[in-house]
């Protein structure tokens, strides 16, 4: 079956489709730990902390956790070694930038990344209520069928 020949589909359901084939959450939240530890450098708090050279590490670490979110959703195939590496760069940050951005940031990139790591693509998608309550009933109505038969 061709793309021309299905019928099309909603935004909603097409999202929900490209969203089951990858790790999304876990991308999603290691992606949005390295925006808020970006955004605490910024902060014009007296508490802020820089370390190194002219805050570079402050700023490198969590801009690759935000690279490295972007990249598990959309290349779902190297999850294993962005997760793994984008845990570390979390734990990194705990030093280079604001205690990982007020601890927030940090604890969104780690499990962002133990999300994105623990991803199983070979799945079945869950079903809610009405889908399981929907295979209940058919299994039900066709068990009946075979003993009336």
């Amino acid at each position: 079956m061709t793309t021309a020949d299905r019928p099309r589909q909603g935004p909603r359901p097409a999202f929900r489709h490209w969203r089951a084939r990858r790790p999304f959450w876990g991308g999603l939240l290691l992606a949005l730990g390295g925006g808020w530890i970006l955004l605490t450098e910024k902060a014009s708090l007296k508490v802020v902390l820089h370390i190194g050279m002219q805050g570079l590490a402050g700023y490198l670490l969590p801009g690759l956790m935000l690279l490295l979110g972007l990249l598990i959703l959309f290349n779902p195939a190297q999850r294993l070694f962005y997760s793994i590496t984008g845990v570390l760069l979390s734990l990194g940050t705990w030093v280079t930038s604001n205690l990982g951005g007020f601890f927030i940031g940090l604890l969104l990139g780690v499990t962002g990344s133990c999300l994105a790591f623990g991803w199983l693509p070979d799945q079945e998608p869950r079903l809610g209520r009405r889908g399981r309550r929907a295979r209940k009933q058919a299994k039900s109505a066709d068990g009946a069928d075979l003993t009336k038969a």
